[in-house]
């Protein structure tokens, strides 16, 4: 099980930039937390999440 936002998904590995190609999300317009540790954007095209891994995705929202 891969946890992402805190919904568990039964997968054994899936490319991090993967998952956010497959859900919109535009790297320059979020902060990824991998296991407890901020991750570096340069980081994403080669992160593969594995069994276990517990992510959060954060989008920026901008308003005032």
């Amino acid at each position: 099980m891969i946890t992402i936002n805190g919904e568990q998904f039964d997968l054994q590995e899936i490319k991090l930039s993967d998952y956010l190609n497959e859900k919109n999300l535009k790297p320059e317009r979020i902060a990824v937390e991998l296991n407890g540790k901020i991750l570096p954007k340069s980081k994403y095209n080669e992160t593969i999440l594995k069994d276990g891994d517990k992510a959060e995705v954060v989008s920026f929202v901008g308003g005032g």
